[in-house]
């Protein structure tokens, strides 16, 4: 049986914009995803009113089976390891940044582990809404922060009026250039935005269902199928028999659709030796692709899940049905070099 490398989110923010909040929500969730957590940080913090010393190499196993550290950064990679190791039995990592760490540095440090069983998963900022810019002028490098996001989250929207909060958000808008920026009360988001509800180990190769793709029984589909996961997300589900043209399907995703958080699935490129099952995950601008095989009869095919808010969906629809290829024309292997660049190797 193989497992799939598991993703490492990175969540930073500078102090009080949030971070502990969006963690505790995750791992209070009923989502059927084992966490594992890693606080990089030098004093303590309260992880579900459960104190977590900030000493190094220190685990914690949490009431619903997830896992806790805290670690120093020096330690980081040793931690990945730790919590890796099949007994772990983790789906996705969680680290949750110092509000004083460098995400750059802390970016680097995932991106250069040699640990084979993970991947990068992509990098959230919090940002304070309410002290945003008072935050700016005490940290200038908050600016840089935001520009490197892959998905930006406003916290505390709730205390300001809207007309501050349009403000706030056309000033992170404009520094966070392609990165989606998601509006939210007390760290509050949706899991699927940063992981699937269910990854496990595959029991063989099989495409993935839009079923089990969405995780979201008895949400309501509207008259074109969109699914509503609640009054702020929106979901698009998008499926082809057709082969999808490699290039045009990487400038869709790096040049995502304005409110598009998060996209996942299976899609089929049927180019001259590059004809296998190709699974997708976005984070925000953050792009992956990992490369699997077709289940024996299996019929080949794109099947896609794109969640996002204020999304304009039968423009979505429109830009995807764009990304098939011409029925006449066949693709070079040299199309592929932009998907290649954005391929984990399992």
């Amino acid at each position: 049986m193989v497992r799939r490398r598991v993703p490492v989110v990175l969540v930073a923010g500078f102090l009080g914009s949030g971070k502990t909040s969006l963690l505790n929500h995750l791992l209070r969730g009923d989502h059927g995803v084992r966490i594992g957590v890693i606080v990089n940080d030098f004093g303590a913090v309260n992880i579900d009113s459960m104190m977590v010393a900030g000493q190094v190499d220190s685990t914690v196993s949490l009431s619903n089976g997830c896992l806790c550290c805290a670690v120093d950064v020096s330690e980081m990679d040793t931690m990945l390891d730790r919590l890796t190791q099949p007994r772990s039995n983790i789906d996705v990592i969680v680290v949750e940044a110092s509000g004083l760490a460098e995400p750059r540095n802390m970016v680097r440090m995932i991106l250069g582990s040699e640990n084979p069983r993970i991947g990068y998963g992509g990098l959230v900022v919090l940002v304070d809404a309410a002290e945003f810019e008072d935050s700016r002028r005490r940290h200038p490098e908050l600016d840089l922060h935001v520009r490197m996001a892959d998905l930006v989250v406003l916290n505390k929207i709730d205390r300001l009026t809207e007309e501050g909060t349009a403000a706030v958000r056309g000033s992170v808008d404009a520094l966070a250039d392609r990165a989606p920026v998601l509006p939210a009360t007390h760290g509050r988001i949706d899991p699927r935005l940063l992981f699937d509800e269910v990854v496990r180990v595959d029991d063989g190769p099989r495409q993935l269902s839009l079923d089990e793709l969405l995780v979201a029984g008895g949400h309501e589909h509207d008259e074109c199928g969109h699914v509503h996961l609640h009054d702020h997300y929106r979901s698009v589900s998008f499926t082809s028999d057709a082969p999808m043209d490699p290039r045009a399907l990487v400038r869709f995703l790096e040049s995502p659709p304005a409110g598009l958080y998060r996209s996942k699935g299976f899609v089929y490129f049927d180019v001259p030796g590059h004809t296998q099952r190709y699974r997708l995950q976005t984070v925000g601008r953050h792009i992956r692709f990992d490369r699997g095989s077709w289940g024996r009869g299996e019929r080949r095919g794109t099947e896609l899940v794109l969640i996002g808010s204020g999304m304009d969906t039968a423009a979505v629809e429109r830009e995807l049905r764009a990304c098939v290829a011409e029925g006449s024309e066949v693709a070079g292997p040299e199309t592929m070099t932009g998907v290649h660049r954005y391929v984990v190797e399992s």
